[in-house]
């Protein structure tokens, strides 16, 4: 009998594995094991969405454990959708309110595979994706190129192929959309409170999974503002398995989630982002990247808790250079093919929504095959914009050529290109050695890129993704009013009307070469009523509008904040204090 009892046990693990339909699954692939609730057990639970509670908690190889959730389908069907994250054996056990489901357990293998992984952020400002089997002890660097379609789970199907075709053709690897759309797709989505169509989240399921096979990330936005929110889901219960319903749904998927479309205008936009963004962090085991998109900036976000990345949907350069150089996060700006090489300068990863698709294939095509993931943006140039990793290489966007452009470098010898971003052309020039390259584009009747690379060094580095070739440059504000080189005249007096436009202005106190292009950068925040700060405007002299949704209540202490950077990147703010009247 103790002879035979390993291979009783034997024949145990085998028969749990081949039951379980993750068996064999690759990593980064979803998989999905199916409950079936019984005649009693719908008796007890008529909404199973609402009162059906079921968890099962995975166990990998190395002893990660992701807690999974599962998602009503219709009918009798509860399903738990899950995803391996790394070969080997996998074991499990659910937990649930449904006797007959409680303590359910198993084991299952899953296989290797070469997939990235998931996108994670890395690196201070930049992206990476997670399978480690891929690039043992170390990240993958990650260029993040998005697609906008916020609508493509409420078109034909046809029509979403087509898009995403095209996308997945022009190199994009992101691809964005909206699960709940707006207001008035409220009763496709749901057929009443607490009653998800399962037709149509089974083809948005269809979509997702798409999307994933394809290689590409879902940017999956909740809805386009918090009134399609407030309007579906009328408390924080029925918001909180809203989003235990979309993680058990596509968590699995490679995606990040991106909030709203826009919040700025609604005076409870940032707390219900905030209880929406903390539910997502508590209820996602993979811990997917988090943010909002935003009018302008999804910045005064950050200090809420939930977000680990910002999204800018402003195409204004002040708003993203300047606050580049204080939050240690990535950034993703919104642009069109006109403004995405700008973009590149202020520091941020483009998200694509409209023009010539080819300019975006061309500048990925272009970044993939530089060291993207440790480029910030470098001042030491003139007559151009520029990102480098010091010492290694210089790229330089120059939008209005004329003037000698000016890049002060290492002194080594560098390979010279100039590039045409609007046909993806390059032009070799001969090597250069020295510190202070000089030199005019080919043509001045374009923009054009200007490529300096170190001889040799860039490619003895070679395809490593190592994250640490230097520290990230992040500094702090200068706010010592006798070291600031300016300040605010206008609007003058000490009070402000919301919703009414207010005239502002700088004077430059000090001037010296730094400060003969300043970029200036207006918020505002009345801090008693915590909806956070709003950007009012850029640059001096012009118009701004206080929004009345930046207050509760009136008369409202309004602090006004005039953050600049100079040409050598040096940041700077002065504040000043209105009463702002309603």
């Amino acid at each position: 009998m103790l002879a035979l009892l390993p291979l009783l046990l034997l024949a145990v693990v085998t028969a749990a594995c081949a039951e379980t339909p993750c068996e064999g699954t690759p990593a980064y692939s979803p998989c999905e094991m199916p409950f079936e609730l019984s005649a009693a057990d719908l008796a007890t639970h008529s909404n199973p969405y609402a009162s059906v509670e079921l968890r099962v908690e995975f166990r990998s190889p190395r002893f990660r454990t992701y807690a999974m959730p599962a998602f009503w389908d219709g009918g009798r069907k509860m399903i738990v959708r899950f995803t391996p994250t790394e070969s080997g054996q996998w074991i499990y056990k659910a937990t649930s309110n449904v006797p007959s489901f409680h303590g359910r357990e198993g084991m299952f293998s899953a296989a290797a595979s070469d997939a990235p992984g998931y996108v994670i952020v890395a690196n201070v400002h930049h992206f990476a994706t997670d399978n480690q089997q891929v690039v043992i002890g170390n990240k993958q660097a990650h260029l993040w190129m998005g697609y906008i379609a916020d609508r493509f789970a409420f078109g034909s199907y046809a029509e979403f192929q087509q898009e995403l075709s095209a996308a997945a053709q022009n190199k994009f690897n992101h691809f964005r959309g909206s699960i709940l759309g707006g207001v008035s797709d409220r009763s496709l989505v749901y057929l009443g409170p607490d009653r998800p169509n399962p037709a149509y989240f089974d083809e948005l399921d269809r979509r997702v999974a798409e999307i994933h096979k394809r290689g590409i990330t879902a940017d999956l936005m909740l809805a386009s503002d918090p009134e399609t929110i407030a309007a579906q889901f009328r408390d924080w219960q029925a918001r909180e398995r809203f989003i235990r319903y979309v993680v058990a749904r596509y968590a699995a998927f490679n995606i990040t989630w991106q909030g709203l479309e826009e919040f700025e205008d609604y005076g409870d936009g940032r707390a219900l982002l905030k209880e929406l963004g903390l539910d997502l962090k508590k209820l996602d085991p993979y811990q997917h990247p988090r943010s909002s998109n935003a009018k302008v900036t999804s910045s005064p976000l950050l200090a809420d808790g939930w977000m680990d990345f910002i999204i800018e949907g402003s195409q204004d350069d002040a708003a993203g250079s300047i606050e580049h150089q204080f939050y240690q996060v990535p950034f993703v700006g919104v642009t069109d093919a006109k403004h995405l090489w700008n973009v590149t300068m202020d520091g941020e990863y483009p998200e694509f929504r409209g023009g010539d698709a080819n300019v975006a294939k061309y500048w990925f095509e272009f970044m993939a095959d530089t060291r993207h993931w440790e480029l910030e943006p470098y001042f030491d140039v003139d007559g151009t914009r520029a990102v480098a990793l010091e010492d290694v290489e210089y790229v330089n966007y120059i939008e209005h050529p004329g003037a000698p452009v000016e890049v002060t470098v290492e002194n080594h010898g560098y390979d010279v290109e100039w590039l045409n971003p609007a046909t993806g052309e390059s032009l070799g020039q001969k090597k250069y050695k020295g510190q202070h390259f000089t030199g005019e584009a080919p043509d001045p009747s374009h923009p054009w890129v200007l490529y300096i690379a170190r001889e040799g060094h860039r490619d003895s580095m070679g395809r490593s993704y190592k994250f640490e070739s230097r520290p990230v440059p992040v500094q702090e504000i200068e706010t010592d009013l006798k070291k600031v080189p300016f300040e605010i005249i206008a609007p003058p007096g000490n009070t402000l009307e919301a919703g009414k436009p207010a005239q502002f202005s700088v004077k430059l106190t000090r001037e010296t070469r730094a400060t003969r292009a300043m970029q200036y950068l207006w918020t505002a925040e009345v801090v008693a009523d915590g909806h956070g700060f709003r950007v009012l405007g850029t640059g001096s002299p012009g118009t701004f509008v206080v929004p009345a949704s930046i207050a509760e209540i009136f008369p409202a202490v309004l602090s006004v904040h005039l953050t600049a950077l100079n040409a050598n990147g040096k940041a700077y703010q002065a504040d000043r204090v209105y009463q702002l009247n309603k």
